[in-house]
């Protein structure tokens, strides 16, 4: 596959991946006028804790929040990968549902725990049995559109949830930081699209670094659920080995797995994803660590996220990621939308019932 020739991309994008990369700063747009439009009653405004219910692509956009925001938001964000919920949530904790289809079991049974004990719920889906439960039970739901596997829709999870804190007051008003992102997005999509040659477009670059290797992901401070989001898009879209790693409690630990088996060193790739709006002591691990890498002859890439504000850094660091795993896809011969050890997985459950 020669990444400088788009016009071959179609065989291998049968569904389009990359209308839904270029899609980003809409999505951005819209989902943020979706969200200013929910009304609520004042109980879901009075909330002691918050906890986003969510798997897979439809909870990776509470992670980034979270990150994003841990030094503003007023009250505790738990985000929550699994059945049920914690024993401790109950009438003053917010329940956010997120699920993109409406149809995520682990969500769905979330929602039934929330609704028994009484927590406010509101539900953010493009429809299915969660938003016909919330309706059933009175409950506000964002709703949106977009059809497309639950990744691609990345910037619905991210600005609908960042939107419906401030719309709540769990957050200061986002709107001017909205903007600068959409505008990151837009960069992304010029510095690192198909017209952009591998010369001088890194994501093309990064993806010929990793094809053929194992992608271990760093990132600390808004950007660790970043590297979250890379491995994951690297799983599905490259349907390629990745894993991730959060600074600083790597260098209290990963640092000293880099010896054995030392053929490894020969079979990985670390990625450093840095910003200039991190703090200066966590920067400086950031330094000594690749300096640890180098010294077992590791092989590491730095990606520098851009931008005005933490907002537009994670979103162009997202979009990063993004389009690396999508060239990979190419050059690793699959299909970057489909998951077929997925629907698998889901059909070998409900045979199980």
């Amino acid at each position: 596959m020669d990444l400088d020739r788009p016009e071959t991309y179609a065989p291998a994008d049968p569904a389009g991946m990359l209308a839904h990369l270029e899609a980003l700063p809409r999505q951005l747009e819209e989902a943020w006028a979706l969200s200013q439009a929910l009304a609520a009653p004042e109980r879901y405004r009075t909330a002691q804790s918050i906890v986003v219910a969510g798997m897979g692509g439809s909870a990776i956009g509470a992670d980034l929040v979270a990150g994003l925001c841990a030094d503003s938001l007023r009250v505790p964000l738990v985000v929550w990968r699994d059945y049920d919920l914690p024993a401790w949530v109950g009438p003053r904790t917010l329940v956010i549902a997120s699920s993109y289809s409406g149809g995520t079991e682990e969500t769905l049974s979330a929602v039934e725990r929330a609704l028994a004990v009484g927590a406010p719920v509101v539900g953010i889906s493009t429809g299915g049995s969660l938003v016909a439960r919330l309706a059933e039970a009175d409950q506000p739901v964002l709703h949106f559109d977009y059809p497309a596997q639950p990744r691609a829709a990345l910037g619905y999870a991210l600005v609908l949830l960042l939107g419906l804190l401030a719309r709540l007051g769990y957050l200061p008003d986002q709107a001017a930081a909205v903007r600068p992102a959409v505008a990151a997005a837009d960069e992304a999509a010029a510095r690192l699209g198909p017209a952009a040659p591998a010369a001088t477009n890194g994501a093309k670059q990064l993806a010929s670094v990793l094809h053929g290797r194992v992608a271990v992901v760093y990132g600390g401070g808004f950007l660790a659920a970043v590297a979250r989001r890379w491995k994951g898009q690297l799983n599905e879209n490259a349907k390629h080995w990745a894993f991730f790693e959060q600074l600083p409690e790597l260098d209290h630990n990963a640092v000293m797995g880099y010896q054995f088996p030392a053929e490894a060193a020969s079979e990985v790739v670390v990625v450093l994803l840095e910003s200039a709006l991190l703090p200066s002591r966590l920067r400086l691990r950031y330094t000594v660590t690749a300096e640890l890498l180098a010294r077992q002859d590791i092989p590491y890439h730095t990606v520098e996220a851009w931008g005005d504000d933490p907002l537009a850094q994670l979103v162009a660091a997202v979009s990063y990621g993004d389009w690396t795993s999508y060239y990979l896809a190419l050059l690793n011969g699959v299909d970057p939308t489909g998951i077929a050890a997925i629907d698998y997985l889901k059909a070998r459950l409900g045979e199980a019932g």
